[in-house]
C-alpha cells in the first residue's frame, strides 16, 4: 500500500431510529481508517428483523450527517459487494449484534477478490439502566408510553 493512500473501513447496518449504540458503533469503525463510509441497508432487503420504521432516504441523510461518517451510502438492491468494490476498504466493520458471521463474510469477500479485513465491534457498555440502546428498545417504549 501507498504511503499516501487512504485507508477506508466500511460499516453496513439498517440504521432505523438511530440511538447511542449506533454512534458507538460508527466511532469504532472510524478509528480503524481515515475514512468511514457507511452502507445503509434499503427496507426491501432487511429480512432479518421487522421493516425499518424509516425510509430509506432519512436514514442514510440520518448517518451521512453523524461526526464520525465521511460517506453514507444506500445499499445496492441486490448484491452488498457492490458498494464494497466501490469503496475498496481495508476494513469492514460489524457491529456487536449483527446476525452476520464475521467468518463467512470474510469468505464471500476472498471469493470476490475484495482484499479486507473484516472486525467486529464491541457492546456499548450501558450507562445508565434508563438509556435505549436498540431499536427495539425504542419502539417498545414507545408503545408503553404513546400506545
Amino acid at each position: 500500500m501507498a504511503g499516501d493512500e487512504i485507508r477506508r473501513a466500511v460499516a453496513l447496518g439498517t440504521f432505523d431510529l438511530l440511538h447511542p449504540g449506533h454512534l458507538h458503533y460508527l466511532e469504532e469503525a472510524a478509528a480503524m481508517a481515515d475514512e468511514l463510509h457507511v452502507i445503509v441497508a434499503r427496507a426491501e432487503n432487511v429480512t432479518h428483523k421487522p421493516k425499518p420504521v424509516v425510509s430509506d432516504r432519512q436514514r442514510v441523510a440520518m448517518v451521512a450527517a453523524l461526526d464520525p461518517v465521511d460517506r453514507a451510502h444506500r445499499g445496492h438492491p441486490e448484491e452488498y459487494l457492490v458498494p464494497i468494490r466501490e469503496i475498496d476498504p481495508a476494513v469492514i466493520v460489524l457491529g456487536y449484534d449483527q446476525h452476520h458471521d464475521a467468518d463467512t463474510v470474510a469468505d464471500q469477500l476472498a471469493e470476490a477478490g475484495i482484499n479486507a479485513d473484516v472486525r467486529r465491534a464491541s457492546k456499548r457498555p450501558r450507562e445508565r439502566d434508563d438509556e435505549l440502546l436498540s431499536t427495539a428498545a425504542i419502539i417498545d417504549r414507545v408503545l408503553e408510553e404513546r400506545g
